[in-house]
């Protein structure tokens, strides 16, 4: 590993603090164990947790005047393998932690390891970069199909694209399965509608049953209404003449994860 510059009082106060944080943080054993695995002196072992972290960084430093053993910790307390039964753990201490090292020109990646990008020019950025709002969709275990065409754009907190993004991914999961090379409403009747006595090309249940036919008609109806007032509007309207604020992203894309997960289980019906 290059020579880590050393870090600022302030910024070893921050990142001691969401490690050894009360409730989400590392547990004193944790903090035992990573620090001796790492091979750095833990000289107040009996002090508040991110207390105990910040004077084992900042003591280490002051002699060796860098902050590799800092990066090293965090990619060991990151490793991915200890949050498989905790991935949203992982997803905001990895946010929490990336607002701060931008500011230092690295960043925790999805693989736990500290990795140099360009610094974070400011405060705002760095939060940006956080990836705050993907945080919060997978809280509401939002389906990975929304994830991966919205991930890019929610590292900038850019809501307009990050929605029309995911509403692409819907129309192509059904051109896809559906075999039509259509788009927005025309898709949608072409593949789930009703013609003439005939079964749909989808099915997202046996449709044995009316009540399974009108779930049917309403899911049709649903992807329609989307098309309609978030698809279409996005497509045709700047982003600066469309607001779209954090909640109604959300929401909309909670939304489309639904969808997402009604379409993993539809079949071709005839």
């Amino acid at each position: 590993m290059a020579t880590v510059p050393t870090f600022t009082a302030q910024d070893l106060t921050a990142i001691s603090k969401i490690l050894g944080d009360t409730e989400k943080g590392l547990t004193g054993g944790d903090i035992e164990y990573l620090l001796q695995d790492c091979r750095i002196p833990d000289v107040n072992p009996d002090i508040t947790k991110w207390k105990r972290l910040f004077n084992a960084f900042v003591g280490l430093q002051n002699t060796r005047q860098f902050g590799n053993h800092v990066i090293v910790f965090i990619n060991r307390a990151m490793n991915p393998v200890q949050y498989t039964e905790k991935p949203t753990l992982f997803a905001e201490r990895k946010d929490k932690l990336n607002a701060i090292l931008s500011l230092s020109g690295y960043k925790v990646s999805d693989s736990g390891k500290v990795v140099e990008v360009p610094k974070a020019n400011n405060l705002d950025e760095a939060l940006a970069r956080a990836n705050r709002l993907h945080a919060a969709l997978l809280s509401r275990q939002v389906h990975a199909d929304v994830l991966a065409f919205c991930k890019a754009e929610f590292l900038q907190e850019n809501f307009f694209h990050a929605v029309f993004e995911a509403m692409k991914s819907v129309a192509g999961k059904i051109r896809k399965m559906s075999g039509m090379d259509a788009d927005g409403s025309k898709l949608v009747d072409m593949a789930f509608g009703f013609k003439e006595g005939t079964s749909p090309i989808l099915a997202i249940n046996s449709l044995y049953t009316e009540t399974q036919r009108g779930e049917q008609r309403g899911f049709s109806n649903l992807l329609k209404g989307l098309f309609g007032t978030v698809r279409n509007p996005l497509a045709h309207e700047a982003k600066i003449e469309w607001d779209m604020p954090e909640q109604d992203a959300l929401d909309i894309l909670t939304t489309l994860s639904l969808i997402h997960r009604k379409l993993d289980r539809a079949h071709k019906a005839s």
